[in-house]
């Protein structure tokens, strides 16, 4: 259905439409609403589509304020002014203080793209995973997003929403049967010998990675783990318990985001061999998001490649 169609632009479309339904709903900007896709609600709800200037400090506190007296935020930056510049205002005034306030992060990691290193989040899950009661979503394609949106609305507390701004791959979820459910990860794909987990851009590889797998013999599952945290530790547990063994394939750091978040969970429950697939805890570089893909082993080759080295691990 939204195949084509930017995930900033199914982000904002929805949000106009739920303003003119609620008019608890708000938005908040940091001087990004050209490139986050929201500029065009300020035409519709001037006196609710709100812009503090290059100041994402003060718009997590005048969320939290907000939220204070009823009102429902959505502040939107980019994902290292999201997490790591205002960790300290989410922290306190918002998940400390249990004010709901949702928080959109966009280009998330390598997608940042020609931004450059230092708009490039290698670390923002493993911030935001460490908050007490945060909630922490990335839709893979813009069908998804769309299902998930409302149940996001009507969660009470807050939960980062780690959006890749550009139109996504197309997946298993342009479905009109799909049924999303916020808290239950995804099996894209059914196999016995090892899973994938992955998340955001990742999945795509993972799928193409399975394909080039199935080609010898190899049958590998593939999870979609859209809700980082709380993670969905039911479905990676029975997941592995079949094909014992895994890897975990992320556009962030290996340190502290879904790999991590998936060891975590086998290791206090049935620890299996494992392979970690992501940046190996370095800055990124300028570069087209395909090229950053290839150049640091986030491909689907390289994804088939680690599922065999896992594989080869069973039964040491």
């Amino acid at each position: 259905m939204f195949e084509n169609k930017e995930m900033r632009a199914v982000m904002a479309d929805w949000i106009k439409e739920k303003m003119a339904e609620d008019e608890k709903l708000v938005i908040l900007d940091a001087d990004l609403a050209r490139a986050n896709g929201t500029l065009e609600i300020r035409k519709e709800f001037p006196e609710r589509a709100l812009d503090v200037g290059v100041a994402e400090s003060n718009m997590a506190s005048v969320g939290a304020g907000l939220a204070s007296y009823g009102y429902k935020p959505f502040i939107f930056t980019f994902c290292p002014f999201a997490t790591r510049r205002i960790c300290d205002q989410v922290t306190i005034s918002i998940v400390y203080a249990k004010r709901n306030v949702k928080i959109v992060g966009t280009d998330p990691g390598i997608a940042a793209a020609f931004n450059g290193g230092t708009h490039m989040t290698q670390e923002d899950v493993g911030v935001m995973r460490s908050i007490p009661g945060m909630v922490i979503f990335e839709p893979v394609d813009g069908d998804q997003l769309a299902k998930a949106l409302p149940q996001i609305y009507e969660y009470d507390g807050p939960v980062y929403i780690r959006l890749f701004r550009k139109a996504a791959p197309k997946t298993f979820f342009h479905n009109e049967d799909y049924k999303f459910d916020l808290f239950k990860a995804d099996i894209m794909k059914e196999g016995r010998d090892v899973t994938l987990f992955a998340s955001g851009i990742e999945v795509k590889e993972a799928m193409e990675a399975a394909e080039l797998l199935a080609s010898e013999g190899i049958q590998a599952e593939v999870v979609n783990v859209h809700t980082i945290k709380p993670i969905d530790r039911e479905t990676v547990v029975n997941s592995v318990k079949k094909t014992g063994c895994a890897v975990s394939c992320e556009n962030h750091n290996i340190i502290g985001g879904l790999g991590a978040a998936i060891a975590e969970v086998l290791a206090e429950e049935y620890p299996v061999p494992m392979e970690y697939i992501g940046t190996k805890d370095f800055f990124s570089e300028v570069g087209k998001t395909d090229y950053l893909v290839t150049k640091y082993h986030m491909d689907a080759a390289s994804i088939a490649e680690a599922a065999k080295k896992s594989i080869g691990k069973k039964g040491r």
